[in-house]
């Protein structure tokens, strides 16, 4: 599959099966793996929560509901949900997070094959818009922490507008009770709970990192079509209202991510990546769309990774004429994996640029350098009006007229964006590929390759040339091009 990297799951109950004996034999198999197949790990912690149940906590945690409480939703029941407002649920987890930690700082950090954690998954009350339990009831009734109140104050400008919303609806206040200062909708409910497992998953993650630190981040169960409010998706997680507060809340946690399945990913992703919050994708497409999305992510957003769910399952990434790197998002891989140094280098610089099309969003200008960059589903010249059902590019300008540009499905023109004659033409394309971090190029692209329209009076009435990129179905390929200019 062109991976460089594998995320996996270590349950507490795997490591603490016994209450203070630990057993991290699991743990030195996959490095032992990794290392052997030359690929990093992120760790999965799954601790006091998976995709928002208590189902991975040791037998003994679960047993004794006296030490380790639940959650309590309306009506008084209990649901498999271990409560953040108990102090030992949270030392419970926290002590063998630490052994853990400790255990890969050992063995592993002078290799480095562990690149990141992530503490928890999915986390957020179901069934519920909030914890009812007495402890969460008292704290709900009482004062809104200070150091909240005053994250609010200190970054007021560049709150998520939802969030600055209901505070200044509320009259922005500075002090108050959870009610007092963010309104009386499920909304300050959801506020609420982020805060709380905000602070269990960032006293959990400072321990941890006390012991080796390497970055941690969150995933997060996205709200679905068909939600109606939180409690129907995990409420507390960290969406777009409550980013903020987990910002506040656990400043150890270096990113919350998004688990994306939706079609709109390129929405979800403008909604999590934030200046104070790089963007990873922990789970979604392995398919066409999937490839699209790592591209876009990689492209546009300046995505540090995007990770398909599920490689294992056979049934995902069943065997095509030509083998399993002939699917499309191995196929995608490969292509990164070639260009990874360039577009570090370009996502550092700010020179890149990611376009993510379908049938409802044919096309998208980029400015980038000194051109805009117009990115289309590729057309047949014949028929216009027949496009396929998603491409995408990615884009990195590399001097002033020249780009490297890699896609599918799509076709690319250029526009000036600074002063002098106003149409693009293409000087020279390559077709090529980067060979240990080296562009050498195949074939040189002219006539049909390149062409368009053939209309080049109607062309020419939009500044254009009628000639540009063409990036076929069977890619993702990779192009240099360098642009002149006339009138």
């Amino acid at each position: 599959m062109n991976l460089n990297t594998v995320l996996v799951a270590v349950a507490w109950d795997w490591v603490e099966p016994v209450e203070g004996k630990y057993d991290f034999a699991l743990v030195d198999g996959l490095l032992a793996g990794a290392r052997k197949h030359n690929l990093h790990l992120v760790f999965l912690w799954f601790g006091s929560w998976k995709n928002g149940i208590s189902s991975f906590v040791p037998g003994w945690v679960k047993a004794d509901q006296q030490r380790f409480p639940r959650t309590q939703i309306k009506g008084g029941r209990s649901v498999e949900i271990l409560s953040t407002f108990s102090d030992m649920n949270l030392q419970a987890d926290t002590r063998a997070y630490v052994a853990f930690m400790r255990h890969v700082r050992a063995v592993d950090s002078g290799q480095r094959t562990v690149l990141m954690i992530q503490m928890q998954n999915e986390v957020g009350l179901l069934g519920d818009s909030r914890d009812r339990v007495a402890a969460a009831e008292t704290a709900f009734a009482g004062p809104v922490p200070a150091e909240l109140l005053a994250y609010l104050q200190k970054n007021k400008e560049t709150l998520w507008p939802g969030l600055r919303m209901l505070w200044e609806a509320a009259g922005a206040r500075a002090a108050g009770t959870w009610q007092d200062v963010f309104g009386t909708s499920t909304a300050t409910d959801e506020i609420f709970m982020a805060w709380n497992y905000a602070r269990y998953m960032g006293h959990m993650t400072e321990a941890g990192k006390a012991e080796y630190p390497i970055p941690v981040y969150t995933n997060t169960w996205i709200v679905q079509p068909e939600d109606k409010g939180p409690g129907d998706y995990p409420t507390g997680c960290p969406q777009a209202l409550t980013i903020d507060i987990w910002k506040a809340g656990a400043p150890a946690i270096d990113l919350n991510c998004p688990d994306i399945y939706l079609p709109n990913f390129n929405e979800w992703v403008a909604l999590f990546h934030r200046s104070n919050n790089p963007l990873f994708v922990p789970e979604s497409k392995e398919d066409a769309g999937g490839a699209a999305n790592a591209f876009y992510a990689i492209g546009q957003h300046s995505a540090i990774g995007y990770s398909p769910f599920g490689i294992d399952n056979p049934s995902r990434l069943a065997v095509l004429p030509g083998g399993l790197s002939g699917q499309p998002l191995p196929r995608a891989y490969a292509l990164l994996a070639e260009m990874a140094p360039l577009i570090l280098d370009a996502q550092a610089k700010g020179t890149i640029a990611g376009a993510w099309l379908n049938t409802k969003l044919q096309t998208q200008d980029i400015p980038l350098g000194n051109y805009t960059v117009n990115v289309d589903l590729r057309r047949n010249r014949r028929d216009p009006s027949q496009v396929p059902a998603l491409g995408y590019a990615l884009v990195i300008s590399v001097g002033p007229d020249e780009y490297f540009v890699a896609g599918q499905d799509v076709q690319v023109t250029f526009a000036p964006r600074t002063p002098g004659p106003e149409i693009a033409g293409l000087a020279r394309v390559e077709a090529g590929a980067f060979v240990k971090d080296k562009w050498v190029p195949g074939r040189i692209l002219s006539g049909d390759d390149i062409l368009l329209d053939y209309d080049l009076a109607g062309a020419a009435a939009k500044n254009q040339s009628g000639s540009g990129l063409r990036f076929r179905s069977d890619g993702p390929t990779v192009q240099r091009v360098q642009l002149y200019r006339y009138r």
